[in-house]
């Protein structure tokens, strides 16, 4: 029982650190007003992310051209998560490739990037967002730990006060709902 109560402790403690701090809130209030600008002048989302978090890029993606509380037009996300594209490029290019080709094929200027790594440093993920500068489509970045190096990359850094994997990604998901929210509010305020 110990493990269970540590591990809720410690989800508890990184909200509490997340609630308090105003760099962070300010940041996910940004990333808000980025996706929204873009799917209003006619730009997409695009996400991406490695193992669960790429799942969680998937979850984003789904519920903004799904639905999340009630029902609306679908927005326009897309999520780098086909399999045949990401074992094509990993074989031809390099895995450190198979997010940066889709953002090249798929972006456009004044799109929005969500590239989530709870380190900071993956690889594809900082080519991703390298790609997307040369696309001038503008980046917000899930991190964890110290942010690594995609923190002084993203155009919004959003870094989760804890070095647990596991606690950051409680608290990406946590953000991306969020931001789901957030985006509605702005396109479709009379849901609320």
């Amino acid at each position: 029982m110990d493990f269970i109560q540590e591990a809720l402790t410690q989800s508890q403690e990184t909200l509490k650190n997340s609630l308090n701090s105003p760099e962070l809130l300010s940041g996910i209030n940004e990333a808000i007003g980025l996706f929204a600008q873009s799917l209003q002048q006619g730009g997409r989302i695009l996400a991406c992310g490695n193992g669960g978090s790429m799942c969680d890029s998937m979850h984003f993606a789904e519920e903004l051209t799904g639905r999340f509380r009630k029902d609306r037009a679908p927005i326009a996300a897309h999520s780098m998560a086909d399999p045949g594209h990401i074992t094509c490029v990993a074989n031809d290019f390099g895995y450190e490739e198979i997010f940066s080709r889709n953002v090249a094929a798929w972006g456009r200027p004044g799109d929005a990037l969500l590239a989530i790594s709870t380190s900071g440093n993956s690889a594809n993920i900082i080519r991703a967002v390298e790609t997307a500068k040369e696309k001038q489509i503008k980046s917000v970045g899930l991190l964890g730990k110290d942010g690594g190096e995609l923190k002084n990359r993203v155009d919004i850094p959003l870094v989760i006060p804890s070095r647990i994997t596991d606690r950051i990604q409680e608290m990406h998901i946590k953000l991306i709902h969020i931001f789901i929210e957030g985006i509605e509010r702005q396109l479709y305020p009379e849901l609320y």
